[in-house]
């Protein structure tokens, strides 16, 4: 799981202009709803990033999931993105 959140904060840093990245796993939380599966992750991502916060909140969220688009259909269920 560490080297998966690991895979993430490197594409991240790599595609966008980032200073810090936190990952929170909130996925034992949704253990009980109906859609849950334990092949995906219910994440929080916090990113501390000037240029992010300097955009349009829709442009910046849209910026992070294109760059996590494959996780998102394979491995990501759910993301709560927060910029600071």
């Amino acid at each position: 799981m560490e080297i998966y959140f690991d895979t993430i904060k490197k594409k991240l840093t790599k595609n966008l202009e980032i200073e810090k990245i936190d990952i929170i796993d909130n996925s034992y939380l949704h253990k009980n709803h109906k859609s849950f599966s334990p092949e995906k992750f219910h994440l929080k991502i916090i990113i501390k990033s000037n240029f992010l916060k300097n955009i349009s909140k829709i442009l910046a969220h849209k910026k992070v999931m294109s760059v996590l688009k494959k996780d998102l259909n394979n491995k990501i269920h759910a993301l709560e993105i927060l910029i600071i």
